[in-house]
């Protein structure tokens, strides 16, 4: 899939093979966190809408991508119905504040940052996704599959904003949020979740 190499190339490394082997054992809290992504990503385009309401181009953009989160909620809660799951709340992994605990305070550097985090947070979901899809049962491996297009086109619907809205280039922000993501990924993580590092079972 060619529109996958630019996610690649974005990303500092690939899912390890110990995640993976962790995912495919514990699918039904993999998709109960994979529901809590889809509408966090959307609550969080929905904050940036209304904290930057003078911005045309993140509203445009944003609104969209919050649309299709919310559709992918709605999707994997009708595919845990149909195999007997119930919803339940999970609580969050490292994942999400490692990266937020270094965004700047002040602005513009605060939205920059902010950009820049969700196209890391989109682009992996999506490498995910590929790299999960041929380890599950088809029907699932099919609507994974199915996610890394619009998944793919978020992580640059972010990386595009960031890029508008910063007075300066954003390639050292991105370099730097690129080894924080990789060291995440790939460092013992004790809380399995679609975002965590290497489970700590399979540690060595």
């Amino acid at each position: 899939m060619n529109f996958m190499q630019p996610v690649r190339d974005f990303l500092g490394c690939a899912t390890p093979d110990a995640w993976l082997r962790e995912a495919v054992k514990q699918m039904p809290l993999l998709m109960q966190d994979h529901a809590n992504c889809e509408k966090k990503a959307a609550s969080t385009a929905m904050n940036l809408m209304f904290r930057y309401n003078d911005r045309r181009e993140l509203q445009h953009k944003l609104a969209q991508l919050a649309r299709e989160e919310l559709l992918h909620y709605e999707q994997v809660m009708e595919m845990m119905e149909k195999r007997g799951m119930s919803y339940r709340p999970v609580s969050a992994g490292r994942y999400a504040s490692g990266l937020r605990k270094h965004i700047r305070t002040s602005e513009p550097g605060h939205l920059v940052d902010v950009l820049i985090v969700g196209a890391f947070v989109e682009a992996r979901s999506c490498e995910r996704f590929e790299a999960l899809a041929p380890l599950v049962d088809a029907e699932l491996g099919r609507y994974y599959t199915f996610l890394l297009k619009s998944e793919s086109r978020h992580f640059e619907y972010y990386l595009d904003l960031a890029k508008e809205y910063s007075p300066e280039p954003i390639e050292s922000r991105v370099a730097f949020f690129r080894e924080v993501e990789a060291e995440l990924m790939t460092t013992p993580d004790p809380v399995f979740r679609f975002h965590s590092g290497v489970p700590i079972a399979e540690e060595g």
